[in-house]
């Protein structure tokens, strides 16, 4: 198969190494690494399985490659291409440029074992990153407002910038907790409010992701347990939390991913709660943060052994408060191991 890479996580797939500006051809059994002279060093040393080429126009080396070896046919990923840089080759060459979504992501769907032991390892040091936050927030974090625990989480998780972080941390004090992509807000924390922290760190480049709701108080720990002082936020986080195990406990592999799905939703809209769950089950995970499967109501994609995804089920009620429970889970031996 021919086809052409412009994102990053793509191209490092593919050969071991990515880098801001780079391009990646594969003619059926040759592959060109093209970037420019900044990288010089780097990409002969990292690059594996295809020769380095370096150009001060990408893309007219790339078009050079591609009228050399006289392709006829390319497959690309139109969600990775500006028009700019899409124009640039296709208005130079004869052959026929095949658009195929997600091309990258199809490929990396099904999780090698050495994906899955990066992977797990990602989480594990996640979760120890959590630990540790639990115990700034404990000492540091009570009368800080949104904007200072956010730079708190991000400093603890990245181990004071040993890790890159998976994406920008979410931490979200009661209402604003209500916002499932919530950002910073000057609210300050105090005893007993509610607490709800998303985030994850980088291992070798493949990432983790973990959310957890708790009371924060003395005992603050992110943890499932949690024991808050308003009933409505208890019962609603009970409910969350039952979706979440439940739907661990009975996911297969062979499944549909909506089936998934639907482990989560049917508890919650059952309770009466189901216009507060407003976003699907979860996602796929691994080089990049939102990746194939996704486990949503609408997704005819067949679960297998060796994906990796999220389950995340949560209610959020505006105004009031939101919860969320997520952990990531691996397809193995038919079931879904907690990474």
């Amino acid at each position: 198969m021919n086809y052409m890479l412009k994102d990053e996580n793509a191209i490092y797939y593919e050969c071991g190494y990515s880098c801001d500006n780079a391009l990646y051809l594969r003619f059926g059994k040759e592959a060109y690494f093209i970037t420019d002279g900044r990288y010089t060093v780097d990409a002969k040393e990292h690059v594996r399985d295809a020769e380095v080429r370096i150009a001060a126009d990408l893309y007219a080396e790339a078009v050079r490659l591609i009228k050399k070896h006289r392709i006829k046919k390319i497959v690309f990923d139109p969600k990775e291409w500006t028009v700019f840089g899409f124009e640039r080759i296709s208005s130079a060459v004869k052959c026929r440029l095949v658009p195929e979504p997600d091309f990258s992501h199809k490929k990396r769907i099904i999780k090698s074992d050495e994906e899955l032991k990066i992977l797990a390892k990602a989480a594990k040091l996640g979760r120890k990153a959590f630990k540790h936050l639990a115990k700034e927030i404990r000492s540091k974090g009570f009368g800080k407002d949104e904007y200072a625990l956010t730079y708190m989480a991000k400093s603890v998780l990245s181990d004071y910038g040993r890790y890159d972080l998976s994406f920008d941390p979410i931490v979200a004090i009661n209402a604003n907790a209500a916002k499932p992509h919530a950002t910073p807000t000057e609210t300050i924390l105090q005893k007993d409010d509610l607490l709800l922290v998303d985030a994850g760190l980088k291992y070798k480049r493949y990432c983790s992701d973990r959310t957890r709701t708790v009371q924060a108080d003395k005992y603050l720990m992110f943890d499932t347990h949690q024991r808050f002082k308003r009933k409505k936020i208890q019962k609603a986080y009970d409910l969350v939390l039952k979706a979440h195990d439940h739907a661990i406990a009975k996911a297969r592999s062979g499944m549909k991913a909506k089936k998934v799905d639907a482990l989560t939703r049917d508890i919650i809209t059952k309770a009466g709660y189901g216009k507060y769950y407003v976003h699907s089950t979860g996602h796929g995970v691994g080089l990049d943060i939102h990746e194939m499967p996704y486990i949503s109501s609408r997704s005819e994609t067949h679960i297998e052994d060796g994906m990796v995804y999220t389950i995340e089920p949560g209610i959020y009620i505006p105004g009031e408060f939101g919860i969320r429970i997520e952990d990531m889970v691996a397809m193995v031996d038919g079931r879904a191991k907690v990474l």
